[in-house]
């Protein structure tokens, strides 16, 4: 089999890519919902008492910024592991 195909396509690889960050982004949304939904809210009703709303606004602000410190230091990881490893080949 022939994988050059693949990799030789950089539209294909872009829109995979684009795919891929859809994707992710949708189960963040979904988790971030299942998880909040489940701490804020108590019962349904016709509509958010001032209780719940503040609960949610707060549980998705955490979650951002969980999310986003995660991702921060993952980065930070992989910078370092590639400044590291890009050292070790001089």
């Amino acid at each position: 089999m022939d994988n050059q195909g693949v990799t030789a396509d950089p539209q294909l690889q872009q829109f995979i890519e684009i795919e891929s960050q859809k994707q992710r982004f949708q189960q963040l949304v979904h988790q971030m919902t299942e998880v909040c939904w489940e701490k804020c809210m108590d019962k349904p009703g016709p509509k958010l008492d001032s209780r719940t709303e503040v609960c949610f606004v707060n549980c998705v602000e955490r979650f951002i910024d969980t999310s986003q410190f995660i991702l921060n230091r993952l980065e930070q990881t992989q910078r370092s592991r590639g400044t590291f490893s890009d050292t070790m080949t001089d």
